[in-house]
């Protein structure tokens, strides 16, 4: 059997996330599987972890979205197959903050702020710190039904009042992902 490939999801996936990821993965030197993004997800998550197999080298990141669907959604269909997939191995998950309304969220290991600071609990859409362990979104409910060895919360990635803009170097979504990449072989 070939050797698993090493995925971050990110469960964010409008077109400011894609152009953000894109600059992020830069920053760290991975993929991104572009064709992941989607308002809501279009593809599958088999199409998408045929995509990642392709990629030049890992880590791979995969953006999935639900479109603010706070039931279960296509993204979060696409990211339960992709974690069911035995050809990748999932390093970590940026679980990425909503407005949506009627979540439950999900736990996280800690956040990243708006201002780059890691911090002991969940942030906002605006990616400040609230007085919850937990971040809420549309396409996190699921993530507790799983066992991943690290989640980190962050708000919507791209944005965040600019702070995290494509064009000043997407440095929000670029701490999260070297956050997981560092602490990899810890885990």
């Amino acid at each position: 059997m070939e050797k698993k490939r090493n995925i971050i999801l990110v469960t964010d996936g409008d077109k400011k996330a894609k152009k953000a990821m894109e600059v992020a993965i830069k920053n760290v030197g991975g993929r991104c599987i572009s064709k992941s993004w989607g308002n809501p997800t279009k593809l599958t998550g088999k199409e998408i972890v045929d995509l990642v197999v392709t990629a030049k080298h890992d880590p791979v990141v995969v953006m999935v979205d639900d479109k603010g669907d706070p039931e279960y959604g296509v993204g979060e269909q696409a990211l339960s197959d992709i974690i069911s997939d035995d050809r990748v191995k999932v390093l970590g998950v940026v679980a990425v903050a909503s407005n949506t309304e009627y979540v439950s969220g999900v736990e996280v290991d800690f956040s990243i702020d708006c201002k780059g600071n890691i911090v002991d609990g969940g942030v906002d859409k605006e990616g400040k710190p609230t007085n919850d362990k937990r971040v809420y979104g549309d396409t996190v409910d699921i993530l507790e039904s799983y066992d991943f060895p690290l989640i980190i919360g962050i708000g919507d990635i791209g944005k965040m009042g600019g702070l995290d803009d494509c064009k000043i170097g997407a440095p929000i979504i670029s701490k999260a992902l070297t956050e997981i990449l560092e602490r990899k072989n810890n885990i």
